[in-house]
């Protein structure tokens, strides 16, 4: 008997099929749903997901788990969405898809910072800090949450009048 969970088994299983869809795969839920199971399956990519991303590879997603029968036989649902603005931000494609964005970093010292993202690349960040850039490296960022703006930053383009 093997020791990789079913989660494990499903992300292995997975990966390869959300990334021939040009998607990430970026996580797996299998929860109760009265007599049924869900199975959600979260995806992104730089630009985001339409609707017809998540169709496409709502399709693949279900064959490939038909031909391994991985869910096994009892009833299930499968969900494929992208994150919500609730999805921390903890790898650097995360924080590079929140540029512009503005997000609270909390660092390994401790220390949260609000600010926004300026810009994104491996080795970390820049965030405009009231009013001043400051560079974070991965290293020094435990995670970082989008904050939820009615006002976004883009919109700000001399509009008003």
């Amino acid at each position: 008997m093997g020791s990789a969970s079913p989660r494990d088994h499903l992300m292995k299983l997975l990966e390869p099929v959300v990334g021939a869809e040009g998607l990430d795969l970026e996580d797996i839920t299998v929860t109760q749903a009265g007599k049924r199971r869900l199975l959600r399956v979260i995806v992104d990519r730089d630009g985001g997901v339409s609707l017809d991303d998540v169709a496409d590879v709502s399709q693949a997603v279900s064959t490939a788990l038909d031909d391994d029968d991985a869910m096994g036989q009892a009833a299930y649902t499968l969900e494929v969405s992208s994150p919500g603005v609730d999805r921390p931000l903890t790898e650097p494609r995360h924080w590079r898809r929140a540029a512009k964005r503005l997000v609270k970093a909390e660092l390994t010292d401790g220390t949260v910072l609000e600010g926004r993202i300026l810009a994104a690349d491996e080795g970390g960040i820049d965030l405009d800090v009231a009013g001043a850039a400051r560079r974070l490296d991965y290293e020094h960022l435990t995670r970082g949450r989008v904050q939820v703006e009615f006002r976004r930053f883009d919109d700000v383009d001399g509009d008003e009048g």
